[in-house]
């Protein structure tokens, strides 16, 4: 039996997991480390923890399973996108890494404009100047700290540096990297008209590999760091997203996934290139080779459940204590009490701003048509419709853009929500089911590690000898019919009221 490993590298901790060869997960440990934020809207990591994390959680999975070292055939690295690490010339590093939920850079962005124009900037890089994008990090690095920059001889994503300390090697893979915004996607390279723009050295940059390809094997002092046998294959991996969609099966064109977390994301896999010249939606290159991503995040998905939860139902919270059962379980049987529509009771999810489809910082969230009828379960219903509607605004972006999907998976916390898988199927017209075994994009690495281990053949046959679906829920036509009235009605709103938000922004300041 052969084995293989998967790490993912997350912002509140990195979880290792040791897989058989028929993705059965055999043993798994996570280990936590802090976040800094020296100033109001700034995220920094060590990553040296990211590091530590790994390298013991590895050592505690290959020694409590009792697997033979050598019987472990390759290792796959997922991380949080974005980060930016930088060592000097001996592979030290300079300052902590600036992550991805980072804010301080928007007076780079404006420069990433100025410089290459918004609209040449989409056409090169697929995607508008953002903030948490490394990019805009590393001109912030140069305009701040110049002498840290001075001295910075390699650039570096979160994973590609835990990848650095096991093999020694300066790799990185196109699905991470093209997070980056230093990428000509189209064409899965780096683009040397945006290095000379922002006057980065190509020579910085890791060189790019396609996800399952062997970029390195586990050194001598890693090995024994780590209870690995040397040699041990280290392949490209995988940015978070484009890991979870291999451990879902998301490798095929038409098929997605949305996820339900803190924040919203549908994921969607395409055999062509297809850029959104508005910048609604993230297009990215996908961990499958010669495959792209389109990709959405709405920014108050569950955040916005959570809110209601805690806001305004202490009493479902007191009554699951005393059933010993999830708050969301109680909140979802009074809303399924509700019809579609929610007793004419809209809600649009915008607590935390927006990102897809609307790009705006300064949208809030909305209850639209409360009357004295309406009471808890018909606003836990309007929140449950309110966060599709906003996930179906994005997939309807995909298919403007030539992206169809006619099959989608559930993960996330809401994805264990049955209410909410239906909504999600009755909305997008498709199915929607979950998978059997949900280690996300821990699984998704360890995949693509067989593959450049030669376990399988390709990342798609692997997915189908894997990833077995569990449950499976098709739309109710009436359910459909029902909700399009509403979805339009919820579209018309953040158009009417886009330039309130404006105001009511300047007026709380």
């Amino acid at each position: 039996m052969k084995y293989l490993l998967g790490i993912d590298l997350g912002t509140s901790g990195t979880k290792t997991v040791l897989f058989d060869e028929n993705g059965t997960a055999v043993c798994s440990k996570t280990i936590e480390y802090p976040l800094y934020q020296p100033q109001n809207g700034w995220a920094e990591q060590d990553p040296l923890d990211w590091w530590n994390a790994s390298k013991d959680g590895i050592k505690y999975v290959v020694t409590e399973s009792g697997v033979d070292p050598k019987e472990i055939a390759g290792l796959g690295i997922s991380g949080q996108m974005h980060g930016l690490v930088m060592l000097d010339k001996d592979g030290n590093v300079l300052r902590r890494s600036i992550i991805w939920c980072d804010q301080r850079t928007a007076k780079e962005v404006e420069q990433m404009n100025r410089v290459v124009g918004e609209k040449r900037l989409i056409e090169i890089t697929a995607n508008p100047a953002l903030t948490g994008f490394t990019a805009a990090k590393i001109l912030w690095v140069q305009n701040n700290e110049p002498e840290i920059y001075e001295k910075c001889a390699h650039i570096l994503l979160p994973k590609d540096y835990v990848r650095y300390m096991l093999t020694g090697e300066f790799a990185t893979e196109v699905s991470d990297a093209a997070g980056m915004q230093l990428m000509d996607i189209p064409n899965r390279c780096w683009s040397d008209e945006i290095l000379e723009a922002f006057h980065i050295d190509k020579s910085l940059l890791a060189k790019i590999y396609e996800s399952p390809d062997v970029t390195g094997t586990v050194h001598a002092k890693a090995a024994e760091l780590t209870g690995l046998a040397e040699g041990t294959v280290v392949v490209g991996g995988a940015g978070d997203n484009a890991a979870a969609a291999v451990g879902t099966g998301i490798v095929r064109e038409g098929k997605a996934f949305t996820t339900i977390g803190t924040s919203g994301v549908v994921y969607a896999v395409s055999d062509k290139v297809s850029i959104d010249p508005k910048g609604r939606v993230h297009t990215l290159c996908a961990s499958v080779p010669g495959k792209w991503t389109v990709m959405s995040c709405t920014q108050g998905a569950g955040l916005s459940l959570k809110w209601l939860r805690d806001t305004c139902c202490k009493q479902e919270v007191e009554e699951a204590q005393k059933q010993g059962v999830d708050p969301y379980i109680i909140m979802d049987k009074l809303a399924e009490q509700v019809k579609p529509g929610a007793g004419g009771l809209l809600y649009l999810p915008y607590l935390m701003g927006e990102r897809s489809p609307h790009p705006d910082p300064d949208c809030r969230g909305v209850f639209f048509g409360l009357s004295a009828m309406h009471d808890r379960s018909n606003m836990i219903r309007a929140v449950l419709e309110g966060v599709v509607y906003s996930q179906l605004e994005c997939v309807d972006v995909f298919r403007d853009m030539g992206v169809n999907i006619n099959d989608m998976m559930a993960c996330g916390g809401g994805g264990r929500s049955p209410l909410w898988r239906q909504m999600l199927a009755d909305m997008y017209g498709i199915p929607v089911s979950t998978i059997q075994a949900d280690e996300g994009p821990a699984l998704g690495v360890a995949i693509l590690a067989g593959v450049g281990a030669g376990l399988y053949p390709s990342v798609e046959e692997a997915c189908d000898k894997l990833i077995k679906k569990n449950k499976t829920q098709e739309p109710i036509k009436e359910n459909h019919d029902a909700y399009m009235g509403y979805y339009e009605l919820y579209k018309k709103l953040y158009c009417d009221l886009k330039e309130d938000f404006k105001t009511l922004s300047a007026l709380d300041k």
